[in-house]
C-alpha cells in the first residue's frame, strides 16, 4: 500500500511548532494530528484513514547519497513498525534524522522508533 508523504514545507513547519515530540539517539519524532484525515479518507480508495509521513535529513550528514540512505532506512523502519503493530491513524509524523544514523541498522532505527512511538502514545 501506497503511504501518504508529507512534501510541503509548511506541514513540517506546522508540525515542528506543535513540539509534540520524542527523540533517540539517532531519530527524532514529531506528531500532529491531521486536520485534513476526513478529506483524505474520502479520497482513499479503501476509506480508511491514514498517517502522512515526512523525512527530514540535514546536509550536514553527509552527500546525496549517504542521505538517500538515511531515508530508505527510516523509511523501511516505519513500514515495518505499521506491518507489525497498527498505530494510531489521521496524524502528520515527520522523521529528523541526527548524526551517525547512516552507520546505524534497519532494526536498530526501528527500535528507536517503537521507543518514540511507545512515549507519544501512538500505539491502538
Amino acid at each position: 500500500m501506497k503511504y501518504g508523504v508529507l512534501c510541503e514545507n509548511h506541514l513540517f513547519l506546522k508540525v515542528y511548532a506543535a513540539k509534540n515530540r520524542a527523540g533517540g539517539r539517532f531519530v527524532t519524532v514529531y506528531v500532529l494530528k491531521d486536520l485534513h484525515a476526513a478529506r483524505l479518507k474520502k479520497e482513499h480508495p479503501l476509506k480508511k484513514k491514514i498517517n502522512r509521513a515526512g523525512i527530514s535529513v540535514s546536509k550536514k550528514l553527509g552527500s546525496a547519497v549517504e542521505r538517500n540512505r538515511i531515508k530508505r532506512i527510516i523509511r523501511e523502519a516505519y513500514r515495518q513498525i505499521e506491518k507489525e503493530t497498527p498505530l494510531k491513524k489521521g496524524k502528520l509524523i515527520v522523521f529528523c534524522a541526527k548524526e551517525g544514523a547512516g552507520k546505524q541498522k534497519t532494526h536498530q532505527i526501528k527500535g528507536e522508533l517503537v521507543r518514540a512511538f511507545e512515549r507519544l502514545e501512538m500505539f491502538e
